[in-house]
Order: structure tokens, then sequence, then C-alpha cells
């Protein structure tokens, strides 16, 4: 019995491969405050402008782009030398770019190499994951990359990259070491906009304490990362039935710390010289002192005495 309008099972299976690539993600800095000082359609051709101008340098540089989103492009290369070269091709091309308005523009990029799964025209897998997690951390006019892709660079092409800080980052059991790529030639952007090698070291004492209960943590130089939740194995266990099990992260990222909340119920900051916050899958700088509460808001509480609920935070400069 013949079937007839059906194709063939194998074609119905997704191509996939994997092979070792370099993919970087390229996204314009300050796209936010575009849309609201000079509305929509100024800041739409501003966007669009400056992503035709990073994608021109991409295909340049024998790059591959996969896909733009919103300000953001990611495209992969065969190997990290024209990764590299793009990635300063770029801002070369976007900071002397002549924009409408004679507005400036600016571009934070990051990349890394790995693995990468390709599928549907797309690509996937850890490798992807790190590169978005170091354009993340990347400041605006700065190329930030990691080991594994240095190691793979050139010699010759690693006179201008400088190691600058050690990151955690989610899901990783180790930090990674990241690295600053220079590509003004007489070091004037990069140098001056806010990395930690290149200003006075932080003071030891720049810490924050948490207080809960009879637990105390603290998270500085020495203890990068502290973890919040039900889990036994959190550095500070709340009993409180609101919270996940791993419900919060706080970690020094530069010389800030930032509260991650990673939680179902999401959670509340109260600084004390400020207004609430409720974070749900989003990040917060930390300043001075205040209070968290883990997946209810305090004034919610039964009984108004109950301050064990609340985790206490201070930051001592």
């Amino acid at each position: 019995m013949v079937l007839r309008g059906r194709r063939p099972f194998r074609n119905l299976i997704m191509k996939q491969t994997t092979q070792k690539l370099a993919v970087m993600f390229a996204d314009i800095s300050g796209s936010t405050a575009l849309y609201e000082n000079l509305g929509d359609a100024v800041a739409r051709r501003l966007i669009a402008h400056c992503l035709r101008d990073i994608c021109a340098e991409i295909t340049k540089c024998h790059g591959t782009i996969i896909k733009t989103l919103g300000d953001e492009v990611l495209c992969v290369f065969q190997d990290t030398e024209q990764a590299f070269h793009a990635a300063r091709a770029i801002q070369h091309t976007v900071s002397h770019g002549v924009y409408e308005g004679a507005h400036k523009m600016a571009v934070r990029i990051g990349f890394h190499y790995g693995d990468v799964i390709h599928e549907a025209g797309d690509v996937f897998g850890d490798t992807v994951n790190v590169a978005a997690r170091v354009v993340s951390i990347t400041r605006a006019g700065q190329i930030m990359t990691s080991q594994a892709a240095v190691d793979n660079l050139p010699f010759d092409s690693r006179s201008g990259i400088r190691q600058v800080l050690r990151a955690e980052f989610k899901g990783k059991q180790e930090r990674l070491d990241i690295f600053l790529v220079t590509w003004n030639q007489d070091d004037g952007t990069s140098t001056r906009i806010g990395i930690p090698a290149y200003r006075d070291a932080p003071r030891i004492k720049d810490e924050l304490v948490l207080n809960y209960c009879d637990q105390t943590a603290t998270v500085n130089k020495a203890h990068r990362i502290v973890v919040l939740g039900r889990d036994v194995t959190c550095q500070i266990v709340v009993s409180g039935g609101f919270a996940s099990r791993r419900h919060v992260c706080i970690e020094l990222r530069f010389d800030k710390f930032v509260l991650i909340d990673q939680s179902s119920n999401g959670t509340y900051v109260y600084p004390k010289d400020g207004e609430v916050s409720y974070l749900s899958s989003e990040e917060m700088v930390l300043q001075g002192s205040g209070t968290i509460s883990l997946g209810k808001p305090y004034s919610d509480s039964d009984n108004p005495n109950d301050s064990v609920e609340l985790v206490e935070y201070t930051i001592s400069r």
C-alpha cells in the first residue's frame, strides 16, 4: 500500500550539527534612553543605522549573522581571530560613525569560543549562553571575551588583551576569567570607563553583610556570591513558606553588589532611604542598607512583629 501526500519521515527531522565556533553578541547601549528622549521614530532610525554598520563589519570579517534581537546582533565566526577583528572594527566604525542629529552611538561586545549546536538556522548550547553572559557584564564601548577565546587567538593578537576579573556565572561551578580587548590605539575609551583593573583597588572593607535570625553572611572580594533560600545548601537559609529553594543570590560584580532574583514568587527590597522594589527574574544593584523579603511583601505579614522574615543588609565602604 502506498501512502500519498506525505513527506518521507527523514525530511521531518531537523538537521542538527555541532562544531566549534566563536559566538559574539553586539549590543547597542542606551537604546531605551534613545526611545525615551528622542521618540520612537528617531530612535528606531538611529538603531537601524547602527545595526547596519555592525552587520557590515561582521560580514567583512567573514562572520555569519544568526539574528538581530531588537538592538542586539548574534553572530558566529569560524575562529576567534575573525571575531576579534570584527569586534574591534565594529567599535571603531560605531565610535566614528555619523548618525542622525549628530547623536553618538555606543556598542558593547562579548564573545566566547566553544562547541555550538546548529539547528534550523539558529545556534544553541553552553557557548552561546556564556557569550550572552559575557556581553551582559560589558559596558558601553568595551569588548570582553573569555579565556577559551583568548587561548584560540594567534599570539600576536593577544598584546592588547588584559584579564580584568573572574566572574561567577549562573550554572557554572567555577569562575571564568574575563578579558578586556583594547580596540582604541590611544587606549582612551577602554581604560577610562570604570574597569576595576585600571582603577584603585577597592578598600578591603568594601563588603555587604547579611543578617537573618542567627545567621550572617558576607559578600566581598574573598566571597563574591551568597545564595538565600529554603535549601540547606544556601549560605542564608530562610524558613519562610514563600521562599524558593534557591530564591535569590547576591554577587559582587565589578564593584557593585547585585541582587539576582531566581524565585517563583519574587523578591521585595526595602532600601533604608528609598522606595520598595519588587523583582521577578530581574537584577538590582543594592546600595546603603535595608531589608529583603523573600516571596511576599512585608506589609502582607499577619504578625507586624514578624521581623525574622526580613533579611537585613548593610554595605560598608
